[in-house]
C-alpha cells in the first residue's frame, strides 16, 4: 500500500472516530441528561456563532450554548485563518457522515455522479443565505431558533426514537434524509448548498496563505485530482485552488499520482498531506486541552452552589421535576401548579418526558408561560 493510501485511510479514519465519539456524546446526552453529557448543540461550533451577538450585549449565551461553544467556534475561525476551511474536510463529524454515504452511492452506481452545472453553480451560493438568514433570527430571538430545522440537531436526537424526533423536528428529519439521500447521490450534498458553517469558513479562509497548487510542467493532465475531489472543484485546469468550496481534505494531492504536480504550500513553503493533518490536529485539539486547562472550556452547566437557585426559564428538560423545584427554591407542590403538571405524574419524571404521561403538555410553552408572567 503506497504512502497516499495510508493517509487517505487515516484521514478516513480520523473522520469515522470523530462520527462516532460525538454520536456517542449525542446517545450519553439523552440517557444522562444534559448535566452530565452535553447537547449536539454544544458540540457544533455553529452555536458560537449564533450565541455571538447576546455575549457581546448581555454577557450570557443562549440556551443549550455555553464557553466550551464559544471557545469551539473561534478555534475553528483560528483553524479556517490557518489552514482554511479543514475542519470541514478533516474534523467535521456531519462532513463525515456525508462522504461515507457518497462512497457508499459510488458502490451502488458503480460511478460518480455529478449535478449539472446550471444547478450546482447557482445553488452552492444558497448556504450564504442560509448563513445570513440563521444569524440573524439567531440574534433577534436570542435562541436556537434553528433547532426544529437542523439535520444535525435531528441525528443526535434519533436515540431518542424517530417518533419522538419528527414530532419535535420534522423539518430537521426531512432535511437529515434529503442530506443523506442526496449524499448517496452527490458528494457532500450538505456542505455544497445548505451548511452555514461550511459558508463562513470559506469567507474566513480567503484570509489563509495557505493554498493548493498545480504544477503545470509536471502534470500529465490525467485528471485523478478532479475526479476524486468532493466538492468537484476543477483541479485540473486550475494553477492554484482558490475556491471557498475546497475543504482542504487533500484529496487532490493524495490522487494525484506524479510526485510533485499538485502540492499544499504554506506562503512558499510546500507541506505534505500527513503533515498537514497533524498540525491541524495539534492546533484544533491542542487548543481545546489548553481552553480546558484554563478553565473555560465547560460544555454542560455549572454546578449550582449551595445558597443558588435558577430561574424558571433555565428549567432544563433533562432535570426531574423533584430537581427543578430544588433548582428553583419552589416548593414541590406550588412548582407543580407553576408548570401546570397535574398531580398524577411522579416527581422523578424528567420535564422533557412529562408529555409521554399527560397528552398535550408541553414543556416549552409552559417555561414561556412563566416567563410572560414575569
Amino acid at each position: 500500500m503506497t504512502r497516499n493510501k495510508l493517509v487517505m485511510y487515516l484521514r478516513w479514519g480520523l473522520l469515522a472516530l470523530f462520527v462516532v465519539l460525538v454520536s456517542f456524546a449525542a446517545y450519553l446526552h439523552q440517557v444522562l441528561g444534559g448535566a452530565k453529557a452535553p447537547s449536539i448543540h454544544a458540540l457544533c461550533p455553529f452555536g458560537g456563532l449564533e450565541s455571538l451577538y447576546q455575549v457581546f450585549t448581555t454577557g450570557s449565551f443562549i440556551g443549550k450554548i455555553f464557553a466550551g461553544t464559544m471557545t469551539l467556534f473561534v478555534i475553528t475561525l483560528v483553524v479556517a485563518i490557518l489552514f482554511k476551511r479543514s475542519f470541514c474536510g478533516l474534523i467535521c463529524p456531519f462532513g463525515g457522515i456525508q462522504e461515507f454515504f457518497a462512497k457508499l452511492g459510488q458502490k451502488i452506481f458503480n460511478r460518480k455522479l455529478i449535478m449539472p452545472a446550471k444547478i450546482d453553480k447557482p445553488f452552492r451560493y444558497f448556504k450564504y443565505v442560509v448563513l445570513v438568514i440563521t444569524v440573524f433570527y439567531a440574534w433577534k430571538t436570542a435562541g436556537l431558533w434553528m433547532a426544529p430545522y437542523d439535520p444535525w440537531s435531528a441525528y443526535g436526537h434519533l436515540s431518542e426514537g424517530l417518533e419522538r424526533v419528527w414530532k419535535d423536528s420534522p423539518v430537521g428529519l426531512i432535511v437529515l434524509l434529503i442530506t443523506v439521500l442526496g449524499s448517496l447521490f452527490y458528494d457532500r450534498f450538505f456542505c455544497k448548498y445548505l451548511c452555514p458553517m461550511g459558508a463562513l469558513y470559506g469567507i474566513i479562509g480567503k484570509l489563509s496563505s495557505f493554498k493548493v497548487v498545480r504544477n503545470e510542467t509536471m502534470c500529465i493532465n490525467c485528471g485523478k485530482c478532479s475526479k476524486g475531489c468532493p466538492m468537484n472543484i476543477d483541479v485540473q485546469h486550475s494553477l492554484k485552488v482558490t475556491s471557498a468550496e475546497c475543504i482542504n481534505c487533500q484529496t487532490c494531492v493524495l490522487n494525484c499520482p506524479k510526485p510533485g504536480a499538485i502540492d499544499s504550500m504554506e506562503g512558499k513553503k510546500i507541506i505534505r498531506p500527513f503533515t498537514l493533518i497533524v498540525l491541524v490536529m495539534i492546533v484544533f485539539f491542542g487548543s481545546i486541552f489548553a481552553a480546558q486547562a484554563a478553565g473555560i472550556y465547560n460544555l454542560t452547566p455549572t454546578q449550582l452552589q449551595k445558597g443558588e437557585s435558577i430561574n424558571y426559564d433555565e428549567v432544563k428538560g433533562y432535570m426531574s421535576i423533584k430537581e427543578a423545584a430544588e433548582s428553583t427554591k419552589t416548593d414541590l407542590k406550588e412548582f407543580y401548579i407553576k408548570f401546570k403538571i397535574p398531580a398524577n405524574v411522579p416527581a422523578e419524571t424528567k420535564m422533557k418526558e412529562i408529555s409521554k404521561l399527560t397528552t398535550g403538555y408541553d414543556f416549552d410553552k409552559a417555561k414561556e408561560s412563566l416567563q410572560r408572567q414575569h
